[in-house]
């Protein structure tokens, strides 16, 4: 929980920098690349807490998965979206797709920790 409240944080500084100045510094591609990351960064994180929560409340091991492969597509995914933005090495244009593949597998794991956690009792609806 800890690091969904640094990386909310760092989200909402960087998306406040990239509305106030950030432009001059990285040029247009720059704030696009970096308001990209931050739109992705602010719903994993929700997305972390949601997984954490749940975990809390059912101890379905999925859930933790989840958070875990959010934490690392935030890393991964946005972090070289900064990268990228700030104009440091090319190299790091390689990652995001990786970050992507975390994110998506996060999802999957909340998916499955749902089916784990409230199977269907048979009931309509």
């Amino acid at each position: 929980m800890a690091l969904a409240g640094v990386l909310g944080a760092v989200a909402v500084a960087m998306g406040a920098w990239s509305a106030h100045g950030l432009e001059a510094v990285a040029g247009a591609r720059g704030v696009a690349l970096v308001d990209t990351a931050v739109r992705f960064q602010l719903w994993h994180v929700l997305a972390m807490l949601a997984a954490l929560a749940l975990y809390r409340q059912t101890r379905a091991a999925p859930f933790v998965r989840a958070a875990q492969l959010f934490t690392a597509g935030i890393l991964l995914f946005c972090g070289a979206l900064y990268v990228l933005a700030f104009g440091g090495p090319r190299w790091p244009g390689m990652v995001p797709p990786l970050g992507g593949l975390a994110m998506i597998a996060g999802w999957l794991a909340l998916a499955w920790g749902g089916v784990r956690a409230f199977p269907r009792d048979g009931a309509a609806g």
